[in-house]
């Protein structure tokens, strides 16, 4: 009877790891420690492996494919206009060139970290989108190890030794907070995404800059996990105080138009009691009454010139980062001048802190001094 030929399978058996850390041995890619890798080649040598022709063939070949995992719940993924016009302009850029987006939701960054060794290691990708940096982003680390081609679709500030795109969220706050004051705003409070995230913590940065220089105090930034459900919950603690601000800006269109049916709700009459203006101009921004003030832009190009960069990164080896245009402000009917006879402006700073769930999705918690880190 003929003798089973051996595999990589009963390597990994043989040596007690993984198909995939067998696979980076093999090949000569980073992953494994040195002892390992000497160890998985001598048990190789031992029981006669040999790389299967087709097999090189396929190693030498490239994938045409590219991958992206997203840590974001899967429920709020297809509720969020901007990583759907994201994927899209990535997509633009990948069919014609008949190059495939593998796409996986995980539940945290280690998870994420864990799925781009396995597509590595397996072959399965070309190279990979980073998204939703954090400042530290153990990410980054692992990624320059493997040696896989990524790209990260946020500021180099946070992104290492990997290429980047990136628009300039200070210029788009600034433009937002003048347009605000100019109007007679004295009082403006911003409802934000996570603050582990970079791209929230810049935002947070120039916010408190801007409003330094601007005369307008330490701003209030309540930060949320970019949710309706959230968002609703910040607004009605916010319109709820005594000090309510005149204007609130929304980190994601989602969470803006949860705020208008809120100041609606509560019988607030928006402009006139309250202005509001959202980040991102998704057709969600347009399609309310009063239609939303919106940062807006064009989020599928900007997924078009982080495919561009990826395939040149992948091709040639090396790729210059990007710096997309940054939002530009469209007014619009939920923004105008406040009342004569206004709240008082806010008194320093407060943020609000999730704590247990309450009903329907909405979070607990009371105004602290500071914010949250």
């Amino acid at each position: 009877m003929p003798r089973h030929r051996p595999t990589i399978a009963d390597i990994a058996r043989r040596a007690g790891v993984s198909k995939v850390a067998v696979s980076y041995a093999l090949n000569d890619r980073p992953g494994v420690s040195p002892a390992t890798r000497a160890s998985i080649k001598a048990i190789a040598q031992e029981i006669g492996w040999r790389p299967n022709s087709a097999a090189r063939a396929l190693t030498r070949a490239r994938a045409d494919a590219v991958g992206l995992a997203l840590c974001r719940p899967a429920r709020l993924l297809g509720m969020e206009p901007f990583f759907m016009e994201l994927i899209s302009g990535i997509e633009s850029e990948l069919s014609p060139r008949g190059c495939a987006l593998l796409l996986q939701v995980v539940s945290d960054p280690a998870q994420e970290l864990e799925v781009y060794r396995r597509w590595w290691g397996e072959g399965r990708v070309d190279g990979v989108f980073l998204a939703d940096l954090r400042s530290p982003d153990p990410r980054i680390e692992g990624i320059a190890e493997l040696g896989l081609p990524a790209v990260v679709i946020g500021h180099p500030s946070a992104a290492g030794p990997l290429t980047s795109v990136w628009s300039d969220d200070t210029a788009a706050v600034r433009d937002t907070l003048a347009y605000l004051t100019a109007l007679g705003h004295r009082s403006v409070a911003r409802v934000a995404g996570l603050p582990e995230l970079n791209h929230t913590a810049l935002r947070d940065r120039a916010q408190r800059e801007v409003c330094a220089e601007l005369g307008l105090g330490e701003p209030v930034i309540v930060h949320t996990d970019y949710s309706g459900a959230d968002g609703a919950h910040a607004t009605r603690r916010l319109i709820s105080s005594p000090e309510r601000p005149t204007a609130v800006i929304y980190d994601n269109d989602i969470m803006a138009v949860a705020g208008l049916s809120v100041a609606q709700e509560m019988g607030l009459d928006v402009p006139g009691d309250l202005s509001l203006v959202a980040w991102d101009d998704s057709q969600l921004s347009r399609v309310v009454r009063p239609p939303l003030t919106a940062l807006s832009r064009d989020i599928p190009a900007y997924g078009g010139h982080a495919a561009r960069t990826l395939l040149t990164l992948v091709t040639d080896g090396a790729a210059d980062g990007f710096e997309d245009a940054a939002a530009r402000l469209v007014p619009r009917g939920s923004t105008a001048a406040p009342r004569q006879e206004g709240p008082t402006p806010l008194s320093g700073p407060v943020s609000y802190r999730r704590r247990t769930p309450g009903p329907r999705g909405a979070t607990q918690g009371g105004p602290r001094n500071g914010h949250r880190d």
